[in-house]
């Protein structure tokens, strides 16, 4: 019975070490010449697009549409001491609380999160067009004046499927210079 239990075991170990394995193959790092981050996306399917506008912003999208996932990146200088509440706090005034359907998650709790760059992120749920979402703000602190601001939106139905990608982009998140 004990021979059994190991092989068992060591099945299931060589099976996630294959899971592993896989997804750190399909992994790919996003670096372009005028941004100054680096992040990995966890498969094929993320991809960058460029936002068209006067700050030429690149965002990812996941699949074929937005609700399979999106990643919206900004950076705010802030004053010192500025607490990722208090840029929380500003997101759901002045942006969020318009969304329809806008509900915070966690009572407005936001959980430590440790990657390349630590931080706090916040939950909080809406509708669009017709699709209940989930969307998730990641407050990277790069030091005491700068805060990268990560901000997913995915449909609640995928969100048990993507969490893992999300948390994966968010902890491999770092800047160029300190890579």
């Amino acid at each position: 019975m004990e021979v059994e239990a190991v092989r068992k075991i060591l099945l299931c170990l060589s099976f996630v070490m294959t899971l592993t394995l896989t997804a750190n193959a399909q992994s790919q790092s996003f670096s372009r010449e005028g941004v100054e981050f680096v992040l990995d996306l966890p498969s094929p399917s993320w991809r960058a697009v460029n936002r068209i506008d006067v700050h030429k912003h690149v965002e990812f999208i996941n699949g074929p549409d937005t609700t399979n996932g999106y990643l919206r990146l900004r950076k705010k200088v802030v004053a010192p001491g500025t607490t990722a509440a208090a840029l929380f706090a500003e997101e759901e005034k002045w942006d969020l609380s318009r969304l329809l359907g806008y509900v915070v998650c966690s009572g407005g709790k936001g959980a430590e999160f440790s990657g390349r760059l630590n931080g706090t992120w916040y939950s909080y749920e809406f509708v669009k067009d017709g699709t209940n979402m989930d969307g998730r703000l990641y407050y990277l602190r790069a030091d005491n004046r700068t805060v990268y601001v990560l901000h997913f939106t995915v449909a609640i139905k995928e969100l048990a499927r993507l969490l893992p990608e999300i948390d994966f982009i968010a902890q491999s998140f770092r800047l160029k210079g300190k890579i």
